[in-house]
């Protein structure tokens, strides 16, 4: 008996040591995930254009100044950068570290940026900004912006995270992002958006955007087989959109896990990632 409880003992002081270790890796084993988007209405000039899409820093540095982080980015050799907001975290402000990641991205890409959620909270968002548009990144505060190829193009629109503009008392997040797309979409052209937040997704479908790219869900925090993510914000317990690419209509919707994490100062099986978008002409 007493044989068979020291047993028991080891055995869950193993495990416990295999969760632990395996909790660790995994928060900082980043990875690299490559997906195809088809569409008619991508210009043949786009065919095979490459975007890498970050999302959700938080301050936090893959290797020494992101290195690591860094050197994936340029191992996928994209076209553009987008960034999907919170590069930095208001509960844990370090805009020097978010600068000096995007003082290296320039080189390898131009960079596109909108601010998400942690960026509304913070005074520093101000300072971020503008070192952001002195390093060269194309800072989208509700705006369009064109990307030219060959005599043709396609319209990358950013939209401010709606915490920016709701009510305390009162969410009207839908309202506000439908507002804004009415406004910022060009029929005419393959329209790309950049916006923090993921579970506004039938809005972007009404609004016919071809392809959206966005986080804030944080891939679920902790992410179950066969269940997926667990919980994200705006979206609460078993978030529907927290991982991976999502198709409705005309709509495809990229989430990315991001990279670091905020009020969980962990994740379970949700490795950080990196998504590249190879875009292609049906």
């Amino acid at each position: 008996m007493i044989m068979s409880k020291k047993r028991i003992i080891i055995s869950i002081a193993v495990v416990m040591l295999c969760i632990g270790i395996w909790t660790v890796w995994g928060n900082t084993a980043l990875e690299l995930n490559t997906y195809t988007i088809d569409s008619s209405k991508l210009p043949s000039s786009f065919n095979g254009y490459r975007i890498a899409h970050v999302s959700d820093l938080h301050n936090t540095e893959m290797g020494q100044n992101n290195e690591k982080l860094l050197k994936m980015i340029k191992s996928a050799e994209p076209d553009i950068i987008v960034i999907t907001g919170d590069m930095i975290d208001s509960r844990n402000t370090k805009v020097d570290v978010a600068l000096n990641f995007a003082a290296e991205a320039v080189k390898i890409a131009p960079c596109y940026f909108v601010k998400g959620n942690h960026e509304v909270r913070v005074t520093e968002y101000e300072e971020l900004r503008n070192g952001l548009i002195d390093l060269g990144v194309i800072v989208l505060e509700d705006e369009k912006n064109e990307i030219e190829k060959q005599g043709e193009e396609i319209v990358i629109v950013g939209v401010d995270d709606p915490s920016a503009q709701n009510d305390y008392l009162f969410d009207d997040s839908q309202l506000l992002m439908d507002s804004k797309l009415k406004t910022l979409k060009e029929d005419y052209s393959f329209t790309v958006l950049l916006s923090h937040r993921p579970e506004l997704f039938d809005v972007y479908v009404d609004n016919d955007i071809n392809l959206v790219f966005s986080g804030h869900a944080h891939g679920g925090q902790f992410r179950l087989p066969f269940i997926g993510g667990m919980i994200a914000p705006h979206q609460g317990l078993l978030p529907e959109y927290d991982s991976g690419i999502y198709t409705e209509e005309n709509t495809n919707m990229v989430v990315s896990r991001g990279i670091g994490n905020s009020l969980f100062p962990f994740r379970f099986n949700n490795r950080p990632e990196i998504i590249l978008i190879e875009l292609q002409r049906r």
